[in-house]
């Protein structure tokens, strides 16, 4: 009878694809845990647990259906906070592999950073904050928190995702200290003035990066931006001069990618060039050095100017646009129609919220639910509580 093959486990025949981490990175290691202690993962790393917690979350799989800059039915290639998270994550784990930090931290913080957003992007998020002023407000970086920490609803032995402390640092980006004070230990760096983890550090620039770039060729896609516009941006013009230049006879929408692609690129060399000089300059040998300095993850002062300029240009002319700004007044109507609605008569909230909502604070309750819709969702709970003949 013939002998079953054996199975064997995969290994890196490469040894360049063992890869050390500096010695200021995050690991297993100087993790500072999780709040509810669990056994070690026996396949994967502590953060590669975070990722694919986040990553089978039910709010990461919302974000298909949230905006990003266009509203999720105004056409289906425009990107959403799901395919921006993506593009996010992607960026920073390219850095910081390349400045041999823990890439498994930083995409688990750059997956998980959007989680909080309301329907109608930064729209939304404006008019929840107004409803809840007398609240405590709403910031969907907080929201991204509480998400992880008590919402998510998949485990029978805690709330939330349980995730690694680094990760739910990196998640939190800003925080005032009266709210930081709320946080226990989380929030103590706001306080004592120190920095989060170059991986956290890294996340934060990254979506500068992808969002700036994208935006740029989901304004052109639509129409509301044109290349003569653009062309009033040295950031984008000067890499489109490049790109005509070496590929003269290609078409419009290859021109763009290419301009934008340089552009990528150009960004995420600078900020690597950069960084590596503060690093040195700062010669770090623990994380607790990392968080005494300085931030040490940055742009030169030139790209710095370069991207002020983009951000200026798109505020003025994509997020401004006449087209954008009615979509967000229908936005921060439907959200504050639902807020009034629900805190008015709880008892239109849906069973589970209307549990949370007599167990706390109402308000809060109405916010959770409202944050965690989608566009079409929120558009829908509109129409069968306004509109006559909805069910």
């Amino acid at each position: 009878m013939p002998m079953r093959p054996r199975t064997r486990l995969w290994l890196p025949s490469n040894r360049a694809a063992v890869r050390e981490m500096m010695s200021y990175a995050v690991s297993d290691g100087v993790s500072r845990g999780r709040a509810v202690p669990e056994p070690r993962p026996k396949a994967r790393s502590e953060f590669q647990r975070d990722r694919d917690r986040i990553v089978h979350s039910t709010a990461f799989r919302r974000l298909e259906y949230k905006t990003q800059v266009f509203v999720n039915h105004e056409g289906d290639l425009f990107r959403t906070r799901l395919t921006h998270s993506i593009e996010v994550a992607q960026v920073a784990r390219s850095v910081a592999r390349a400045l041999n930090l823990n890439d498994d931290l930083t995409e688990a913080i750059a997956l998980a950073h959007d989680l909080g957003h309301t329907p109608f992007g930064h729209a939304g998020q404006e008019a929840l904050n107004e409803c809840m002023q007398a609240h405590g407000g709403f910031e969907h970086n907080r929201q991204s928190l509480r998400i992880v920490d008590r919402l998510e609803e998949r485990y029978g032995a805690f709330d939330g995702l349980n995730l690694m402390f680094e990760t739910r640092e990196g998640i939190l980006k800003h925080c005032s200290p009266a709210r930081a004070r709320e946080l226990g230990d989380l929030g103590q760096r706001f306080i004592e003035d120190r920095r989060p983890s170059l991986e956290a550090q890294i996340c934060n620039l990254a979506d500068e990066i992808a969002y700036n770039n994208h935006d740029v060729d989901d304004g052109l896609r639509s129409g509301l931006l044109t290349l003569e516009q653009l062309d009033q941006v040295s950031l984008f013009s000067r890499h489109a001069t490049e790109a005509d230049r070496e590929f003269p006879q290609i078409s419009l929408r290859r021109r763009v990618h290419e301009t934008i692609r340089r552009m990528i690129g150009a960004q995420v060399a600078d900020l690597l060039a950069e960084s590596t000089r503060r690093i040195q300059a700062a010669a770090p040998l623990t994380l607790a050095d990392i968080h005494a300095a300085p931030a040490l993850i940055a742009f030169t002062d030139a790209m710095q100017e370069e991207n002020q300029k983009l951000k200026g240009f798109l505020r003025e002319h994509l997020y401004h646009h006449y087209e954008v700004l009615r979509m967000t007044a229908k936005a921060r109507r439907i959200i504050r129609d639902l807020f009034a609605a629900f805190t008015e008569n709880p008892r239109l909230l849906p069973p589970q919220y209307q549990e949370m909502a007599a167990n706390g604070n109402l308000a809060r309750a109405t916010a959770d639910y409202i944050a965690g819709m989608t566009d079409r969702y929120s558009m829908k709970e509109h129409r069968r509580l306004f509109s006559v003949g909805e069910l």
